[in-house]
């Protein structure tokens, strides 16, 4: 079992919308190293659900992968925000995962609370500049921001 973060608006898709769908793919993704990261994953990774982009930025819930990666449909899709025309339905470009909802942490854990902390040196989240929306996690880390729910 390997463990990731992934990152989503709030607004867009948070741990609540995930929560009432039970299972949710995981679509939209176009940056290739976040690509590379979801096509190791495996069902029953763990999953840290990061909210990004909003007031208070953090850790707010534990998902698990539910399927490996396959096809990201939206890059066929014209009418799609995330269609992509140099794509090829026989040598696909993007992929996504399916996401499974496990819990809502019982407070979200503050991007603030995990900066600066020694046990998470390292970790590609906190890396200035870092901005990928799926990222490995390793056990120790999984362990450490769970243990500051």
């Amino acid at each position: 079992m390997r463990y990731w973060l992934m990152k989503t608006e709030p607004d867009e898709f948070s741990i609540d919308d995930l929560a009432r769908k039970k299972v949710e793919p995981w679509t939209g993704v176009r940056n290739y190293q976040a690509r590379n990261f979801m096509r190791e994953m495996q069902a029953g990774d763990g999953v840290l659900f990061y909210h990004s982009s909003c007031e208070v930025p953090g850790v707010a819930g534990i998902a698990e992968v539910a399927q490996a990666a396959y096809p990201d449909p939206t890059q066929f899709d014209r009418k799609s925000d995330y269609y992509d025309a140099a794509s090829k339905r026989e040598e696909p470009r993007w992929s996504l995962v399916d996401v499974r909802f496990k819990r809502k942490l019982k407070r979200v854990v503050a991007l603030s609370e995990l900066k600066d902390r020694i046990e998470l040196a390292g970790f590609a989240l906190l890396a200035r500049g870092n901005r990928l929306s799926v990222l490995p996690v390793t056990k120790t880390q999984w362990d450490f921001i769970l243990g500051l729910e």
